[in-house]
């Protein structure tokens, strides 16, 4: 009787068996690219975008107080009048003047000691240090300082500004100098590079990326010192113009000025990310 369940189990297929398509095969499910995702063009524009939206919805619902926050269609008109009066375009002039040389200065500044500081172990000792100090002393602390060294002149508002940008930018770019391979630089040695040379092949393109990372808090602590500075016994800017309007209680003035401060950092960055990407696009990353 077993043999007999035994052949029976191991019988050859018939012939409708053996024709009959093999069953298909599950489809394997693709898997997933880990990462942020494909690139959104205009995605920088994503979020304030939304801000708006909700200041908006706020302010037409009745949830945001027209008295502490104006409607966006106020700001609208009383930005419009400010144009037509040229009061908005003169007092940016003069405030994108002060941010521009401060960032020149500032820059320069912090990118020197940087390549001196990662160049070099002695002017890490003597640089670093009081770099670090300043690092934990906010510039604008120094304002009273300054005023006292410098007066109440452009002088001092720039210099504030310059104070603001060059921890960043050195602090970012000794970092990048820091953390190049060090194969680099005993390629450069066996190719008998100069030093000028390995500066401008090695150096320079090594600490780029950390350069530019400090750029982007750069830009912002410019403004930021350029919001305090200019309502410090100044005649113009748009610090001067909020710092107006505050005495005589207009806030949709102050509003106005807050807008272009917030407009002036994001395209500002905006601007230093566009530098980055093109600057960087040897590189395989996250944000590529």
């Amino acid at each position: 009787m077993s043999t007999t369940v035994f052949e029976k189990r191991t019988a050859p297929a018939t012939t409708d068996e053996a024709a009959a398509p093999a069953a298909p095969r599950p489809r394997r499910r693709t898997r997933k690219r880990l990462g942020p995702g494909r690139p959104i063009p205009y995605g920088w524009a994503l979020g304030p975008v939304l801000l708006l939206a909700l200041w908006v919805v706020g302010s037409g619902t009745g949830l945001i107080d027209a008295r502490n926050l104006p409607a966006p269609w106020t700001i609208a008109g009383t930005a419009s009048d400010l144009i037509a009066d040229d009061r908005l375009q003169s007092n940016l002039a003069t405030s994108a003047q002060r941010a521009a040389l401060g960032l020149v200065f500032g820059v320069a500044a912090g990118l020197l000691l940087a390549l001196v500081s990662g160049l070099s172990r002695l002017g890490e000792g003597v640089i670093d240090g009081p770099v670090q100090i300043k690092r934990a002393i906010p510039s604008l602390a120094l304002i009273p300082l300054l005023i006292l060294w410098f007066g109440i002149g452009e002088t001092m508002k720039v210099i504030t500004i310059a104070l603001g940008v060059f921890v960043p930018v050195y602090i970012h770019t000794h970092n990048g100098l820091r953390t190049i391979d060090n194969r680099y630089a005993e390629l450069a040695e066996t190719v008998r590079l100069s030093r000028l040379q390995f500066v401008r092949h090695v150096v320079l393109p090594g600490a780029l990326p950390g350069f530019l990372l400090g750029m982007r808090f750069a830009v912002t602590a410019a403004w930021l010192a350029l919001v305090v500075v200019e309502q410090v016994n100044a005649t113009s800017g748009i610090g001067y113009m909020m710092e107006l309007a505050r005495t005589y209680g207009q806030t949709d003035i102050i509003i106005v000025g807050l807008v272009v401060y917030g407009l002036l950092g994001l395209v500002s960055d905006a601007l230093v990310r566009f530098v980055e990407r093109r600057a960087l696009s040897w590189r395989r990353t996250l944000a590529a």
